[in-house]
């Protein structure tokens, strides 16, 4: 079953209950105009004050085109994801066991946004011990004819997917948030992260 999937920044949990389907041919769609405010370029985690959004800035070079969208040099955003990653999950049972292959992510040199965010899922796929294959696509169709993604998941509405609450750092003062990005999952779950991904279903 081919299944075309956006390519996302530490994407959310539910991305990847559809990314680690066992019967599922992944293909990630690199051809897509780039659509503002969206998991493409920003992740969920869970901070002090609550739900904080980590979005990367881009170099504005007027290329809407997912494959050749380019990261901003100016800013200093990796060390700043980076901190915010660290402040909000060093108390979380798992931060520890994981910080030195998470803050790899952020040490990974390319301003191609579609690189970075594949070497950090690369990154991701290691400490949840899985090697899930997927290719790139070619071309882009407006209607493709294998189950198309694109548009599933969305950071400005509720999430479409079940999830069972966990335990998170921050839980006690604002309650569970879903589907924020795996890293919360890791940081909080650890070895079983994968068998709750495996839980999750779509509402």
């Amino acid at each position: 079953m081919p299944i075309l999937l956006p390519i996302f920044y530490l994407p959310p949990i539910s991305w990847f209950s559809v990314f680690l389907q066992e019967d599922a041919q992944i293909i990630f769609e690199r051809y897509e105009h780039f659509p503002k405010q969206t998991y493409r370029n920003r992740a969920n985690i869970y901070g002090a004050n609550g739900k904080l959004s980590l979005i990367i800035p881009m170099n504005h070079n007027g290329t809407r085109l997912l494959k050749e969208i380019q990261t901003s040099t100016r800013e200093k955003w990796q060390q700043l994801h980076w901190k915010s990653i660290k402040t909000a999950y060093q108390t979380s049972p798992y931060f520890d066991y994981y910080e030195d292959q998470l803050e790899e992510i952020f040490k990974f040199k390319s301003t191609s946004l579609i690189e970075f965010n594949l070497n950090a899922l690369k990154v991701i796929q290691k400490i949840l011990k899985t090697e899930k294959a997927y290719s790139l696509n070619s071309e882009f169709f407006k209607e493709p004819s294998m189950l198309n993604y694109r548009d599933q998941f969305s950071a400005k509405s509720e999430t479409a997917y079940q999830m069972e609450d966990y335990y998170q750092s921050f839980s006690d003062k604002y309650g569970f948030l879903e589907d924020l990005s795996i890293i919360d999952l890791i940081c909080n779950k650890g070895p079983e992260s994968m068998t709750y991904i495996r839980t999750i279903k779509q509402k």
